[in-house]
C-alpha cells in the first residue's frame, strides 16, 4: 500500500520537500512563506490524509510531543479523573499521553516505563506500583519523571501527592468527635504508601484520644470487592464496629453494597465515612462523609513540574504533599454515651 510522504506531496504540489516539511510542521511564519502556499499544501495534505512520522520528528527535534502517563488501575474514579486532567493540561500544551494501566503491577509498570523510553517520549508521569525508587530514578536520567499520587520516602524524584497521613488522622479523629470507638479501618494495597500513610493517621487518631487498642484494620486492595468482603466479615460478629472508614471510593462501594445486602441503616446502624471526593457520593441516600483528596491540583502540578524538567529546569526539589479536606455530610451518627 502506498504510503503519502513529504517527498510525493512535494512533487504533486510543485514545492521542495523543505516547503512542504516547515508548513506541515507549524513553522510557515518563521520561514517567511506566503499564506497562498501553506493554504495549498495544507489542503494537498488534508486530500491524502497525510500523518507525519512522530519518530522522524523526534530526530531531528529530540521531541516527539508525547507523554507517557503509567496508572495503577484506569477503572478506579480516582486515577480517572486525575489522568483526565493529566491528559486535558497536556492538549493544552500540545502534547498527546499514551496511557498505561499497570495493574498494581510492578512487572507491568517496568515493562511499560521501558516501551514509552523507546517511543521517544518527552516526559513519564506515574504512579508507581512497587516500593524500590532504583528503576524510575534510572530512567529519571534520560527522560524527566514526576511521581503522582505515590512517592518514594528517599528519593530524589519529584512527586505530587495527598497528605495521606493527614487525611487518615481527620477522618478517624471526625469519628471519635462523633462518640465512635470502634471503627473498623478497610485498606487499601498494604504495601502502597497511600494506604501505608492513611492507616498510620488512623492509628495515630486513636492513640492520641487513649483508645489504640480498639484498632483493627483489615483488606488488601484498592476494590470493591475487598469492600464488600471485609464489611461483610466485620459485620457478622456479635460485637461489630459501630462505623467503618474505608480508604478508598472504591473500597467504599463495596462496603455499601453489604451493608444493603444485610439490610442495615446508615448512619443508625452503621456509620461510614469514605476516602476520596466524588460528585456522586452526594447523591447517595444517605450523601457520604469523605475525606477529599485534590485531585484535580495533583494533575495540575504534576503536569507543571513535568514541563518545567522537559525544558531543563530542575532548580526546584519539587516534591509536594497537598492538604486534604473533610466533607461532612449524613453517613455519620454521633453516639450518645
Amino acid at each position: 500500500m502506498f504510503k503519502e510522504t513529504l517527498v510525493s506531496i512535494a512533487e504533486r504540489t510543485g514545492f521542495s520537500v523543505s516547503t512542504v516539511s516547515r508548513v506541515l510542521s507549524g513553522q510557515a511564519a518563521k520561514y517567511r512563506i506566503s499564506d497562498k502556499t501553506v493554504a495549498l499544501i495544507r489542503k494537498e495534505a488534508e486530500r491524502c490524509n497525510f500523518t507525519p512520522s512522530l519518530l522522524a520528528k523526534g530526530l531531528r527535534t529530540s521531541r516527539t510531543n508525547t507523554l507517557g502517563l503509567l496508572v495503577p488501575s484506569i477503572d478506579n474514579p480516582y486515577f480517572a479523573h486525575v489522568a483526565s486532567i493529566i491528559v486535558e493540561k497536556a492538549r493544552t500544551h500540545g502534547y498527546t499521553v499514551i496511557l498505561i494501566d499497570t495493574s498494581e503491577d510492578e512487572r507491568n509498570e517496568q515493562e511499560g516505563v521501558r516501551s514509552l523510553v523507546s517511543r521517544k517520549v518527552d516526559g513519564i508521569l506515574i504512579a508507581p506500583a512497587g516500593g524500590d525508587p532504583s528503576f524510575l530514578e534510572s530512567v529519571a536520567q534520560q527522560t524527566p519523571v514526576v511521581c503522582i499520587d505515590r512517592y518514594f520516602a528517599r528519593t530524589t524524584l519529584p512527586y505530587v501527592v495527598t497528605d495521606n497521613f493527614q487525611g487518615g488522622r481527620e477522618g478517624t479523629q471526625y469519628l471519635i468527635d462523633h462518640g465512635h470507638e470502634r471503627i473498623l479501618c478497610i485498606q487499601g494495597v498494604r504495601h502502597s504508601m497511600p494506604s501505608t500513610e492513611r492507616v498510620a493517621g488512623y492509628r495515630q487518631a486513636l492513640a492520641e484520644n487513649g483508645i489504640k487498642q480498639w484498632a483493627q484494620v483489615v483488606g488488601d486492595g484498592f476494590s470493591i470487592r475487598n469492600g464488600y468482603e471485609q464489611t461483610l466479615r466485620a459485620l457478622h460478629v456479635r460485637r461489630r464496629p459501630t462505623a467503618i472508614f474505608a480508604l478508598s471510593n472504591t473500597i467504599l462501594l463495596g462496603s455499601l453494597k453489604a451493608i444493603r445486602e444485610l439490610r442495615l441503616r446508615i448512619p443508625e446502624d452503621i456509620s461510614l465515612l469514605s476516602f476520596d471526593n466524588y460528585e456522586y457520593l452526594d447523591y447517595l441516600d444517605p450523601a457520604i462523609t469523605r475525606i477529599s483528596q485534590p485531585s484535580a491540583e495533583i494533575g495540575t502540578q504534576a503536569m507543571e513540574i513535568l514541563l518545567r524538567r522537559m525544558n531543563g529546569d530542575t532548580s526546584e526539589r519539587d516534591q509536594l504533599r497537598l492538604a486534604p479536606s473533610l466533607v461532612a455530610c449524613r453517613s455519620v451518627k454521633r453516639l450518645e454515651h
